[in-house]
């Protein structure tokens, strides 16, 4: 109680009252956001409220106006967040949710990778020198390493174990370096692929566009952000991209597509083109699709885009899995 007798509102009276203050059509519309324990703690709260004076309720839709209306610096880090949870959640609640924060925030660039495919790391790991690999299986999870030796060549993977033996202590100036880097070429490589951040996801919506369309709208961002639309260029795959997969790439790829697909997909491309995509298949399934494309049975365009689609849209879900690698560098070498 204040000296005048006044309740102190603390952090869920403070939002009862609020929501009380709104009425229940911008109350509802906020209260849709909130967790259950959130609607249950602030619930209770209102339950227990009391009169609650005009002069409190001024003061409050003031206090909470002005930290918007003032553009007030917001500045991020656990102690922030906990300090903003504090009175609004349990002081268990709060050390439960901090620890998982903290600890998420602290993981270990080792730890993250441990996380990625074994396929994916093998890739990766396959255009390194060899001193470097060794010394990244020696730092991720015995489990993950062990997973990724076995897509590794055995002549490789068994100098990896050798120098792995003989590994001497790395110090940590070096340490912190070989970190930073991976975090940079390889993290970060790989999230582009899995779409996590912004230009990902603007490629993901532009990759799913029409050849034409596609164009128009990065002639457009090239003209006013030349530098995302480069970006963006970067991170698109279309069909025509089959062609700069690896072999082994390409075929991980036409496994998973039905042969129909691949006979729609197919018609109306050059002759280069189709026997790039047909070396990736079985010898079976690559006679039956050169007899239906041989038939020259007409297809409807719209048929045809869809099937080119599935494919495409197919390589990125893939690739995002770590599964195969889609604009990579060495695009000379993926013809052969």
């Amino acid at each position: 109680m204040k000296a005048n007798g006044t309740k102190v509102l603390k952090g869920p009276e403070r939002v009862a009252t609020l929501l009380f203050a709104m009425g229940k059509p911008a109350a509802s519309k906020i209260l849709k956001h909130f967790s259950e324990e959130e609607i249950r703690l602030v619930t209770k709260s209102a339950a227990q409220l009391g009169p609650v004076s005009p002069t409190q309720i001024e003061q409050l839709v003031e206090e909470f106006a002005s930290n918007f209306s003032d553009g007030a610096d917001l500045i991020g880090g656990a102690a922030h967040i906990e300090k903003l949870l504090t009175g609004i959640l349990s002081p268990e609640q709060i050390s439960s949710i901090m620890s998982e924060v903290v600890g998420n925030a602290n993981r270990s660039i080792w730890e993250r990778i441990s996380t990625v495919s074994e396929g994916a790391i093998a890739s990766y790991l396959m255009k390194e020198h060899p001193q470097t690999a060794a010394l990244i299986l020696s730092k991720v999870k015995p489990s993950c390493a062990a997973k990724v030796m076995t897509q590794l060549p055995q002549p490789l993977r068994n100098n990896l174990m050798r120098r792995m033996l003989s590994m001497k202590p790395i110090v940590d100036e070096t340490m912190k370096n070989i970190e930073k880097t991976l975090h940079d070429d390889f993290m970060a490589n790989f999230s582009k692929n899995a779409g996590s951040d912004t230009h990902a996801k603007i490629a993901d919506i532009i990759n799913k566009m029409e050849r034409d369309h596609m164009e128009d709208v990065l002639t457009n961002l090239s003209s006013v952000r030349p530098k995302s639309a480069e970006i963006l260029r970067g991170l698109l795959f279309t069909f025509d991209d089959i062609v700069k997969l690896t072999p082994k790439d390409r075929t991980t790829l036409f496994d998973q597509v039905p042969p129909d697909r691949v006979v729609l997909a197919l018609k109306g491309t050059n002759d280069e083109f189709r026997k790039v995509v047909l070396s990736a298949l079985s010898s079976r399934v690559r006679r039956m699709i050169e007899h239906e494309l041989n038939s020259k049975e007409p297809s409807a365009h719209r048929d045809i885009a869809e099937a080119r689609r599935t494919i495409t849209d197919l390589a990125l879900e893939m690739a995002g899995r770590g599964e195969i690698v889609i604009n990579s560098e060495n695009e000379d070498e993926a013809y052969f």
